[in-house]
């Protein structure tokens, strides 16, 4: 079957709470409509309901710190994960502890390492680029994940770590795992060159969608308490938009001989061809080159944004021009910040997910309202293909804080179909392969907004 995509990108405002402006307590994707997790498995198209809540349960604050309750399930349908991969993800029950003024370390900086390394807004965890293992295992020249399990990543680019401590369905099972994100969180269809063809399938939305022309979504926070943006930010000085660059960048060599710092090794630690695995396949293969691009060693810098209008520090996820992910990815080898240790799993058989505990007096974030305005400024229409034929998708550009209804009416004013977008999510699509060609009307609602698009079903 031909699937042409008919596309309604929106751009939705945050919510903001009356009583609260700290990004690192406002941000959160809250789920108030009891929204479970979905997934594919494999040779099934259709998305399968979970019993996990998706997106962030609960978020609390002190004077200094912003608490979250999250399973690690988003919203949007995850799997599968065609590498063979064991794991099916499971909610996690984190307790994520976010400093409220995050402060540079001034001393040794803390090295990011593997596991759970920040978290998005829909309290997804991240990982650094690593997937744990080194060429004949030296730990020399370290594996790039993006590299090397991208045939196992969904279609928003994430996958479960096995796990195997606790009670099964809580990280004991010998299938559980943790799904996480180890580089920018929008799906592999959404860029130029496509570097994976799992959404031809297991269609799926991510976190957005990349736009060029507008400030990225906050997305994220790593443990120092610093926002994590999408690629996309303001030049220095202006509010001009353009891509937010890494300054790592692939080394100029013919052999895997040298370490980035100029160590020379030993034959038996060289590491493998370049014909067998190509530059970037390996962390080795990158070196920092201060001023090439925007961002410092940590893949941060100083800028003012759309949440932090006086100024923050702020990590970028980097792409390409191509709309692909691009080393370091998040967070470069170590922290700008201070970093909240407890954020980290504890070890040995049954441990926590991290060590939070909440030991303060502490209230409940609740959200506020989206004004009306806000809502009708934001949104801004595009269809495209137009017209369409078997399916119609209909996308914004950052996740909803609240559920939108999609509704689509023929001209004499019935409801043909209808759809959700729901809460933490950027799209839903509807199947229109058996209406009649001609030309329908969506309806998309949102915090009391609607928006009403023509579209035209072909032959």
């Amino acid at each position: 079957m031909r699937r042409v995509i008919a596309t309604l990108l929106l751009a939705a405002s945050p919510v903001l709470h009356y009583a609260q402006t700290n990004p690192a307590i406002t941000s959160w994707l809250i789920n108030t409509t009891g929204a479970k997790g979905r997934h594919y498995v494999q040779g099934n198209p259709a998305p399968i309901a979970d019993t996990m809540l998706a997106n962030v349960m609960l978020v609390r604050y002190s004077e200094a710190y912003s608490y979250v309750n999250c399973n690690g399930i988003p919203s949007y349908v995850i799997g599968p994960y065609p590498d063979g991969n064991p794991a099916t993800a499971v909610g996690r029950n984190y307790l994520f502890k976010i400093p409220l003024d995050p402060q540079p370390n001034t001393g040794t900086k803390t090295a990011v390492g593997l596991g759970h390394i920040a978290v998005l807004v829909n309290g997804v965890p991240v990982y650094n680029y690593a997937d744990a293992r080194s060429y004949n295992n030296q730990n020399i020249w370290h594996q790039n994940a993006v590299f090397f399990e991208r045939i196992g990543f969904d279609c928003s680019k994430g996958h479960p770590a096995p796990l195997r401590t606790g009670p099964p369905g809580m990280g004991g099972g010998s299938a559980d795992g943790q799904y996480h994100h180890h580089q920018d969180p929008s799906a592999f269809n959404v860029a130029k060159v496509v570097m994976s063809d799992i959404c031809d399938m297991y269609l799926a939305d991510g976190l957005y969608v990349p736009d060029s022309t507008q400030h990225g979504p906050l997305i994220g926070f790593a443990f120092d308490g610093y926002p994590i943006y999408a690629a996309y930010g303001w030049a220095d000085g202006t509010q001009s938009v353009r891509r937010i660059t890494s300054s790592y960048q692939i080394r100029s060599i013919g052999e895997r001989t040298t370490l980035p710092d100029g160590t020379v090794l030993s034959t038996s630690q060289y590491g493998p061809a370049l014909s067998q695995y190509p530059l970037g396949a390996y962390a080795e293969d990158y070196e920092y080159l201060a001023g090439s691009g925007d961002l410092d060693e940590h893949n941060g810098r100083f800028c003012i944004t759309p949440e932090y209008p006086g100024g923050t520090y702020a990590y970028f996820a980097t792409i390409d021009e191509d709309g692909n992910s691009v080393y370091p990815y998040v967070i470069g080898p170590t922290y700008y910040g201070v970093v909240e240790q407890s954020n980290f799993a504890g070890t040995g058989p049954g441990a926590a997910p991290t060590r939070v505990t909440i030991t303060e007096p502490v209230t409940r974030y609740l959200p506020g309202v989206t004004s009306v305005r806000d809502v009708e400024n934001a949104i801004t229409p595009t269809v495209f293909p137009n017209p369409a034929m078997d399916v119609i998708i209909v996308q914004v550009r950052q996740p909803l804080q609240a559920d939108a209804t999609v509704s689509m009416y023929d001209l004499r004013g019935v409801l043909v179909r209808s759809s959700r977008i729901h809460s933490g999510s950027t799209m839903c699509y509807v199947d229109v392969e058996t209406l009649y060609a001609g030309t329908y009307i969506v309806h998309v609602e949102t915090h009391g907004v609607v928006r009403s698009y023509p579209v035209i079903l072909g032959e």
